[in-house]
């Protein structure tokens, strides 16, 4: 056994072989991969495996895709077969919303061109005769669709990875992960140790635990899960060809072929949770007692698509483990507060993903960023607020409902409320609908009575749109306080604070006290990792405002550049709050709680000062993400209460009120602002979202050598502004929200990243990136998978000189 190593694998299931794969095909073959038990061991051996392409998120979308085309390379350059089937999958849609999802999909599919499509159930009953297609709205067929064999995948990367030089040791269980004072790793493990440059947690079922040994704590929490496996259907057995899949995801079970029999498998409201304290040690093959009457409900929607399921007997059950992160999504990356400790753990759709997540891993790990955006399976996602409760309530609710489809603005209750601010109950005591941010609640929109539960949900415009859009026109027309305390917040102070600013962000930081400045964090690969307002409050201090949601992520970045001694770089997110007020009364409106006089002359656009507002002493920048005149007001926690109290009085003199989070959606989108986590990532350069001339090329920063590559070439596409036709999202009921294609001339040309309706515009409005078009192009947007006409705007349809926010 090596007892050196590049990179040490900890897990020898689909995920550990094709991470250490994928690092082989990067280069890097002194790799060695450390497996407790025999490969497969845990929940890779009993995985139905089934495959599939399409995805909500369009990069994961494309990585599924990678994914199943790969299987086929895979046999081809290993000669390790693996087991792949793939006759097809019918989606099956019995509702309006999961047609709506279904056609999306299409949508999406011709735009990556990916075999899927609609078919009529004449050529349905062809392809599945055993299925009974009343009742059903829509069908879609993917032609690659199937299914593959468990120990065959992971045995063919292993033998890919060997054949490149890694090593397999099985049998070896790792008893301990120490770092060392250089940020390098030992691993400790049954037969002897390794010295590596990074591990790599690819446990499954032992995540956990293994994370514990290098003093992590992952939300995770396994389940029971079933299938059963049916008796010969002398149907199937007189076919010559194998049948496609079948995805009645509304009847909550999915089922296909298996031998001469079918596979059924369900996630039942009444899950079972395991393994709660943590996996057991000794844990690898076994699995659970056959409890099918947990899952009679499913198998009966199943019998009544399929009658044949019904006829026939059951030869064997499957009730193995599962493991599961709170959103049910992998959790993917480097662990921000250690280096060189990289996470992959919490897989569900393993046989779907496997190749993707195995690439992306290889490409941060050898790298130092993945080829696409992946926050929506970043370890950062979660911070320590996600604890045992909230991960078990969590995944309770994903469990049960695995096939609820998720809608856009969608917002689950499971688990919450989590983190509140003081002002939490005078919110709700207005009204306020809550949504979940980083663990925080913020308010969604108001109007509704305390305690009511707006239950709409759906792809078309739902019960909230007519209030939220009475918020906007309030702000617009007179003022509105939206909590912006989620933003995160962080305070730099110390002599070594300016240079030390200036060699992390992009842009040169503010050189006069009260002056702000608008900055890009670049990424490793030379795309938008962050967006930032940073404000010199001192001679030697700063206040820097950025995304909540990616302050975990961020955290990577700051510690990539030390800190000169005698300075300091703290977060202050969780002992600050904030609201910003706007709109063209805003200054009448705060005027009456402060001696501070707020006229231009004295407090123009850009800059800050602290000042006391109804006795709060609070820090007030001249910015707002609405687009309008406002101020950002940041005050102690304690004191965000007396402050929002104070606010709300002053504001109805005005006629003004409390605005939520979806209004400043529409706001925002107004004037042409992107926002971070849809515009601003590090797959998309400064000049194609309109950032460059915030890039200082005379001055050094981080990752400036990468940003010089992607700036000295031409954009691939760009950022834009769309409306769409007023007419058809009037019929359809439906503004874009992201994701959907766009379409020119019947070719794809790029795709929608925020949408809303412009409520003080009059005009369905989409930002997105395209490519070859020009101001006053009509394009379609696949809104509801329908094209919908749009026309690419010269300019944003609100204030677009910027003469109200300098009012």
């Amino acid at each position: 056994m090596r007892t050196h190593a590049q990179a040490v694998i900890i897990g020898g299931g689909v995920i550990g072989c094709s991470i250490l794969y994928h690092l082989t095909k990067l280069g890097w073959t002194d790799v060695v991969l450390l497996e407790r038990d025999e490969l497969t061991s845990g929940s890779t051996w009993h995985a139905a495996a089934n495959i599939h392409g399409l995805h909500d998120n369009n990069n994961i979308t494309r990585i599924q895709n990678y994914t199943m085309d790969l299987y086929n390379a895979l046999e081809a350059e290993t000669g390790q077969s693996c087991g792949v089937f793939q006759p097809g999958s019918l989606y099956l849609a019995q509702t309006e919303a999961r047609e709506h999802q279904l056609r999306l999909q299409a949508a999406k599919a011709r735009y990556y061109d990916m075999p899927f499509r609609e078919v009529s159930r004449a050529e349905a009953e062809a392809l599945h005769p055993l299925v009974d297609y009343d009742g059903i709205r829509c069908i879609m067929f993917e032609e690659n669709g199937g299914n593959v064999d468990p120990s065959g995948v992971t045995n063919a990367y292993a033998a890919g990875a060997r054949q490149n030089g890694a090593e397999i040791i099985r049998f070896c269980p790792v008893t301990g992960t120490e770092q060392q004072p250089d940020g390098s790793w030992i691993v400790r493990a049954q037969q002897g140790d390794i010295a590596t440059q990074w591990v790599v947690n690819a446990a499954g079922l032992w995540g956990r635990e293994v994370a514990a040994l290098a003093g992590v704590t992952l939300p995770l929490q396994p389940t029971e899960h079933q299938y059963f496996v049916t008796e010969t259907i002398a149907e199937i057995a007189g076919l010559d060809r194998r049948l496609p899949s079948v995805a009645d995801r509304d009847g909550e079970y999915y089922l296909r072929q298996e031998g001469k029999g079918l596979l059924v498998g369900a996630y039942e409201k009444d899950l079972r949770f395991w393994a709660e304290d943590g996996t057991p040690q000794g844990f690898g093959h076994e699995l659970f007692a056959d409890d099918l009457e947990r899952i009679e409900d499913n198998m009966m929607r199943a019998i009544g698509r399929v009658p044949a399921v019904g006829d026939a007997g059951i030869k064997r059950v499957i009730n193995g483990p599962m493991i599961w992160s709170p959103d049910s999504n992998v959790l993917f990356g480097p662990v921000p507060e250690l280096g060189n400790y990289f996470c992959c753990n919490g897989i569900i759709p393993g046989f779907s993903q496997s190749g993707g997540m195995g690439l992306l891993a290889a490409d941060w790990i050898v790298k130092g960023e993945s080829r696409y955006d992946m926050f929506a399976w970043d370890v950062a996602r979660f911070g320590a607020w996600a604890d045992a409760a909230f991960t078990k309530a969590r995944v309770g609710d994903q469990y049960a409902n695995r096939f609820k489809i998720h809608f856009p603005n969608e917002e689950r209750s499971a688990g919450r409320p989590m983190r509140k601010r003081p002002a939490y109950q005078l919110q709700r005591d207005l009204g306020a609908v809550f949504g979940l941010n980083y663990g925080w609640e913020h308010p969604l929109y108001y109007g509704y009575p305390v305690g009511a539960e707006d239950e709409t949900e759906g792809f078309t415009r739902q019960g909230w749109w007519d209030q939220v859009g009475t918020e906007c026109r309030m702000l617009r027309d007179k003022a509105g306080i939206i909590d912006i305390s989620n933003f995160a917040k962080y305070r730099c102070a110390g002599p070594g604070a300016e240079d030390w600013l200036n060699g992390l962000f992009a842009n040169r930081m503010p050189v006069a006290v009260g002056r702000s400045c608008l900055t890009p964090l670049i990424g490793v690969n030379g795309g938008i990792a962050g967006d930032f307002t940073v404000t010199r409050l001192g001679a030697e201090e700063f206040w820097i405002i950025g995304s909540g949601m990616a302050e975990r992520y961020h955290t990577r970045f700051f510690a990539a550049h030390p800190l000169p001694q005698g300075t300091t770089f703290e977060s202050r997110t969780d002992a600050m709050c904030g609201f910003n007020v706007a709109g063209p009364k805003a200054r009448e409106m705060l005027q009456r709680l402060t001696n501070t006089s707020l006229a231009t002359a004295d407090f123009p656009f850009m800059r800050s000062a602290w000042v006391e507002l109804a006795g709060v002493r609070c820090l007030a920048l001249r910015v707002s993400f609405t687009g309008d005149l406002g101020w950002e007001l940041h005050c102690d926690e304690a004191d965000q209460g007396r402050l929002f109290s104070a606010l709300v009085g002053a504001g109805k003199e005005v006629g003004a009120g409390p605005v939520g989070s979806r209004a400043l959606m529409s706001l925002r989108i107004e004037k042409g602002y992107g926002s971070w986590g849809r515009e601003y990532s590090p797959e998309y350069w400064p000049q194609e979202v309109g950032l460059a001339r915030l890039c200082k090329m005379d001055k050094d920063f981080l990752n400036k050598p990468a940003v010089a590559d992607t700036m000295a070439q031409a954009a691939r596409e760009r950022l834009v502004i769309l409306s769409l036709d007023a007419a058809q999202t009037e019929a359809s009921n439906a503004d874009a929200s992201g994701g959907e294609p766009i379409f020119k001339d019947g070719q794809g040309i790029g795709r929608v990243t925020s949408g809303a309706y412009g409520y003080s515009v009059g005009q369905s409005l989409a930002l997105g990136f395209v490519k070859d078009v020009s101001a006053g192009d009509e394009v379609d947007v696949m809104v509801l998978g329908q094209a919908h006409k749009a026309v690419v705007l010269a300019e944003p349809p609100f204030d677009p000189a910027g003469a109200r926010l300098r009012a």
